[in-house]
């Protein structure tokens, strides 16, 4: 099973045990996945489910033979400017500056005409994009995208 699947059927899994069902029939699919309740609910499973996630990605990288005996933590990444919640990452490095990292910042940039593009994964110590130090020594090791 790649590793898509994994992360996919653990979030799923996740979501029915928790019972954060919503019904389509309630909202509009379209404000729905635009919106805030997207954002909110994004921040709400890593928050939740950040262990299980985490866990889930190390079995996968033992299974394909890149583990790791550094420290790693799942968190929410979050769009710098407009500190939305857009994902989870998983970092990894020393145990102490692991415990550190609320958040990873991701800051994108363009330029000439969009032809090139930069996203900055920052390991942050704050969940506030605006207020917030580098955590140094950690890495991002995972991204985790959720399609809705």
């Amino acid at each position: 099973m790649n590793m898509k699947k994994v992360i996919a059927a653990g979030i799923m899994t996740a979501m029915v045990a928790s019972g954060a069902a919503i019904s389509a029939s309630a909202f509009n699919l379209g404000s729905v996945l635009g919106g805030a309740v997207k954002v909110g609910g994004i921040g709400v499973l890593v928050d939740k489910f950040s262990g299980q996630l985490n866990s889930a990605i190390n079995s996968v990288m033992m299974k394909e033979g890149a583990g790791t005996n550094y420290a790693t933590k799942v968190v929410p990444i979050i769009s710098i400017g407009n500190s939305g919640y857009i994902g989870a990452a998983q970092v990894i490095g020393d145990a102490d500056q692991v415990e550190k990292v609320q958040a990873v910042g991701q800051l994108e940039v363009s330029w000439n005409d969009k032809l090139f593009r930069i996203k900055g994964l920052i390991p942050m110590d704050s969940k506030n994009p605006t207020s917030f130090s580098r955590v140094q020594g950690v890495g991002i090791s995972a991204v985790i995208d959720v399609r809705v």
